[in-house]
């Protein structure tokens, strides 16, 4: 248990490490201007155009999502100031005041990490592609444990999700996914999940009980913004159409309304079957295929830069990135962080903050 001084000394730290985090996320700022969305709220022809009203409150909730678990932390900040108070009057309290010290690290950790998302297109919504690599059912399987992975994440954070694209396997789980992840900050937390993907288990197909090795990749890609242009040649893509294969409605399997582009100079393929009309499946492809191509020069221009500067880069396409071991052992490690946990199921069930915390903190 810490000494009463020592405690005073936590008190300071902390609060030197919000007001920089508060001076980073522009907290008054932000207050002005979620100020200003509400009285756009409460004007009576707010829902005349019901997309604008929208973008308002959409942007009304981000301006919250900062500002809130700000005020909260000061609060708390407070209540432990007052925890001092009484500890300095009588040591009873002292114990109260210590036992607060955890909680509050924990939290303004939390609040940290925010800060850390500092990058263009870090508060974006984004796209997440799965797909399984060799090894047939076993790899299928692994992906459709991925996807549901990264769905009960998406649940955890409150975030919206919509199925893009959906390739069932031969005989089970799945060849490849696309999912649209739309939330505060989504990107940018999600950013480090790009790579490959290892699994190691005693295989449930494997009539012998033989262990197995399977890999899946991970593509993520930031949503763009309307004022971000990229050209593209139509000579240079190849559109195919099929019928979708999902679950869905009445339009899946009845018409070829699914659409896949390739776009030959980068061999980058998209597809989207979300869509009743081959016309809109055909916008939303062309509008993720802008943002992987956009995200492919972004990641060229880091790989020169750091060669420049004599830096070693991990091999952003195809790199392996975490492994999830099921038997011999449980436990799942990140490779570039080296953190590590044994609950597996917990993982699985889309408990990665510990990861993705580690990778912002180390990146």
């Amino acid at each position: 248990m810490m000494m009463l001084e020592e405690l005073r000394q936590k008190d300071a730290e902390f609060r030197s490490r919000l007001e920089q985090v508060g001076d980073f996320l522009k907290i008054g700022e932000k207050e002005e201007e979620l100020a200003a969305l509400e009285a756009k709220m409460n004007a009576p022809e707010f829902w005349n155009d019901k997309d604008a009203a929208q973008e308002t409150i959409g942007a009304a909730t981000g301006c919250r999502n900062i500002i809130l678990p700000y005020r909260k932390m000061q609060e708390s900040l407070d209540d432990f100031a007052t925890a001092l108070e009484l500890a300095a009057e009588d040591e009873a309290f002292v114990a109260e005041a210590d036992a607060l010290i955890e909680p509050l690290s924990k939290d303004l950790d939390k609040l940290e990490i925010v800060s850390f998302l500092s990058g263009r297109f870090d508060r974006n919504n984004f796209y997440l592609t799965i797909h399984a690599g060799a090894g047939g059912t076993e790899s299928c399987d692994w992906a459709s444990m991925l996807f549901r992975m990264y769905r009960r994440y998406a649940e955890r954070r409150n975030w919206k999700e919509e199925l893009i694209d959906y390739q069932p396997g031969d005989e089970a789980g799945i060849r490849s996914v696309t999912l649209h992840i739309m939330g505060d900050f989504a990107y940018g937390y999600c950013k480090g999940e790009n790579g490959v993907h290892r699994l190691v288990r005693i295989s449930p197909f494997d009539s012998n009980a033989r262990r197995h090795t399977s890999f899946c990749s991970v593509d993520v890609f930031p949503e763009l913004n309307d004022d971000i242009d990229i050209e593209i040649n139509e000579a240079d893509l190849r559109v195919d159409t099929y019928r979708s294969s999902g679950a869905g409605g009445q339009h899946v399997n009845t018409t070829d309304s699914a659409v896949r582009i390739t776009h030959l100079p980068t061999g980058i393929v998209v597809s989207c079957q979300n869509e009743r009309s081959q016309h809109k499946n055909r916008a939303t492809a062309m509008k993720m295929l802008k943002a992987r191509l956009f995200e492919l020069e972004e990641r060229k221009r880091r790989e020169a830069a750091a060669a420049l500067r004599g830096e070693q880069m991990e091999n952003g396409w195809g790199s392996q990135i975490r492994s999830y071991v099921l038997q011999p052992y449980q436990m799942v490690k990140d490779l570039r962080t080296d953190v590590e946990t044994s609950d597996t199921s917990g993982v699985l069930d889309g408990d990665i903050d510990r990861f993705i915390e580690a990778y912002l903190k180390w990146q």
